[in-house]
């Protein structure tokens, strides 16, 4: 059977020109046109970044649930099955093990495609304990962002995690065990806060929105206009927030150096800095 023309075409979110979807796919996602890098699926990321047939899941079983009785339409609950059925995973994150150029990390990708990728208390769960597992078994941690922030339907819970992980990501340093955070579009709220750029290397897409509030609401609590480009990729490495802003076709090549270049330090080791 032929497939329908508008399975064959896909319409670009930064110039709004159709493109031929295959020819979008071997372009790994990224706009002939204008370079918009598209967003991606957890499995997309882990195919994009890992060597083939390394990735080795954890903590796949745990999930979130609506401790405080969320008053939402649909509720909260029915939300979570829907968007497990829908994305085959329990949450916003997934974390495991795999190799990248041979070498052995722990590696974390948000999928923004379940719930915006919103860290709730399920997914402060899974990253600590990733990032635990990492400093144990001393093995670099990558982490990809991609998320929307706090996750609004757990409160306080949602809001515990940026403590808690920025103090296993501070226990992680200690240890001497190295940290590559990516950020990709978007990275805001809380996982930009307290996860996304904490890394000893921080690397960025191309035009990735990353900052804690949106650009929105800070130009309407300043009352003011704001600089073009703020809280784009660009306009945070020219303020020394990132190391680097890879295109994608390099950010396999270029973790695999970066990582090359961080040896994880024995325990009795001295410090290591940025």
């Amino acid at each position: 059977m032929t497939k329908p023309v508008a399975d064959l075409w896909t319409r670009c979110d930064g110039c709004h020109v159709l493109v031929y979807r295959k020819q979008l796919e071997r372009r790994l996602y990224v706009c002939p046109q204008c370079g918009h890098h598209q967003r991606l699926t957890a499995a997309q990321r882990l195919q994009l970044l890992l060597d083939r047939g390394t990735f080795v899941e954890r903590d796949a079983e745990i999930g979130s649930r609506d401790v405080l009785g969320f008053p939402d339409t649909p509720p909260y609950a029915q939300r979570l099955r829907e968007m497990q059925d829908s994305a085959g995973h329990r949450e916003a994150v997934i974390t495991g093990t795999g190799r990248v150029g041979g070498v052995a990390i722990a590696i974390a990708v948000f999928d923004f495609y379940f719930l915006g990728g919103s860290m709730g208390s399920a997914v402060g769960e899974k990253l600590t304990r990733l990032i635990e597992y990492a400093g144990a078994a001393r093995r670099p941690l990558v982490i990809v962002s991609a998320s929307g922030g706090a996750r609004m339907q757990e409160g306080i819970y949602s809001l515990m995690q940026m403590a808690k992980l920025t103090g296993a990501l501070g226990r992680l340093r200690e240890a001497g065990v190295p940290y590559v955070s990516i950020c990709t579009d978007p990275t805001t709220g809380g996982v930009a806060a307290s996860v996304a750029l904490l890394g000893d290397v921080n690397l960025a897409e191309p035009r990735a929105l990353i900052g804690f509030a949106g650009p929105r609401v800070v130009a309407q609590t300043l009352s003011e206009d704001l600089p073009p480009g703020f809280q784009r990729a660009e306009f945070l490495l020219e303020h020394g927030m990132l190391d680097a802003v890879v295109e994608r076709r390099d950010l396999r090549r270029t973790l695999a150096r970066v990582l090359a270049l961080l040896p994880t330090r024995s325990r009795a080791g001295g410090g290591r800095g940025r």
